[in-house]
């Protein structure tokens, strides 16, 4: 009768163990392996009793008889401790945290940009908010100067150099207008004497009684138009190299002294800035702000201070170059005028060849059929 009770029924373990309680354990298992049918949780139940108890549980279990295909093979007894069922505990919870986790983790729609994607955007935004911050301090501080409301920085040594550069700058170019002037009229001039020199030459041929007198005349004009040719030149030169003085040299240096003058309103923008925020209260939220307009502030003061030592060897440095080229232009000047005016046409020559200007031949400029081809 036993036999055949444990043939027909599931193995049943039995685990007890010596403390206050008497729980036990009891694993359910189908006796006919050929049914294949998934495991029922619901029809084992694992109870745990004391197991910090000193005395171990003792697991039993009967032989198994299957089918009579399968063989029968007997259970040893095992003997768990606290530590192993306490390791079994531990691991079953992780097990099932775990797979919690990689349920929900594919249910997550958050989308992280990498760093390479988002760091152009951000770079440019970045610089619109400290360009737009720059522009509005700079514009508020301009319209509170011209409102007289506004303090400003002024270095008096050189806003005096600054205001003679401009000053002289009007003054050459009104030199340079006049000294076109000069030269346009000269042409017309010299074209007037040519077309003349001509009209006696042709009177001297066909007049016989006045010939020598009409010769004169006509030797004369054309020597003052071939005068006035070297004298043209002469005056062109002076011309193009004031203009180059005025145009590219005191122009460069009027591109710095803007920059200074802009690098001076931000200096005293954050300057303003900063007053504003120290007249304040000085707490907590306070404390960040005024900290990074300190630093703020020290940076466009060593930009402005950087902007105005360049600007002042920038005036040095021009006002050598200036005095070296007009000493030059205005002795060519003066010496090609005076030789014209007293009719001395080797002196006019020599004052060409001494500043080396050559004379542009009338007509030779183009060059002739041959030459192109």
């Amino acid at each position: 009768m036993t036999e055949e009770f444990h043939r027909s029924s599931a193995a049943e373990i039995p685990v007890t163990s010596n403390g206050d309680q008497s729980p036990d354990m009891v694993f359910q298992r189908d006796s006919y392996p050929s049914v294949p049918r998934a495991l029922n949780l619901s029809e084992s139940c694992v109870t745990s009793g004391n197991f910090a108890s000193t005395t171990e549980g003792i697991i039993e279990s009967g032989p198994y008889k299957g089918s009579a295909s399968l063989p029968t093979s007997p259970v040893a007894p095992v003997a768990p401790s606290s530590t192993v069922a306490s390791r079994l505990a531990r691991s079953s919870s992780d097990s099932q945290a775990e797979t919690g986790t990689m349920n929900e983790q594919p249910k997550s729609g958050a989308v992280v940009l990498s760093d390479d994607l988002k760091s152009p955007a951000m770079e440019k935004l970045d610089l619109v908010r400290k360009w737009s911050i720059n522009t509005y301090k700079c514009t508020r501080q301009i319209l509170s100067e011209k409102l007289g409301r506004g303090s400003r920085t002024v270095d008096l040594d050189l806003e005096a150099q600054i205001e003679v550069l401009r000053d002289n700058k009007k003054k050459y170019q009104n030199v340079i207008k006049l000294a076109q002037t000069l030269a346009n009229q000269l042409s017309q001039i010299m074209q007037t004497q040519r077309q003349l020199g001509n009209a006696f030459a042709d009177l001297s041929l066909k007049s016989p009684e006045l010939h020598e007198e009409f010769g004169y005349n006509a030797e004369t004009q054309k020597l003052l138009s071939k005068n006035g040719e070297t004298l043209l030149a002469a005056i062109n030169f002076f011309i193009g190299s004031v203009n180059t003085l005025v145009d590219q040299t005191i122009e460069d240096t009027l591109i710095n002294i803007k920059q200074y003058e802009f690098a001076r309103v931000e200096y005293d923008a954050y300057r303003t800035d900063l007053e504003e925020l120290n007249l304040g209260p000085r707490d907590a939220t306070t404390m960040p702000r005024i900290e990074f307009s300190q630093q703020q502030f020290q940076i466009y003061r060593e930009k402005y201070e950087r902007m105005r030592n360049d600007v002042s060897v920038k005036l040095k440095f021009l006002e050598e170059n200036k005095v070296k080229v007009l000493h030059n232009q205005l002795i060519l000047f003066h010496n090609a005028i005076a030789a014209y005016y007293a009719g001395n046409q080797q002196q006019l020559e020599q004052t060409l060849k001494q500043f080396h200007i050559k004379l542009k031949i009338p007509g030779g400029d183009s060059p002739s059929w041959l030459e192109e081809h």
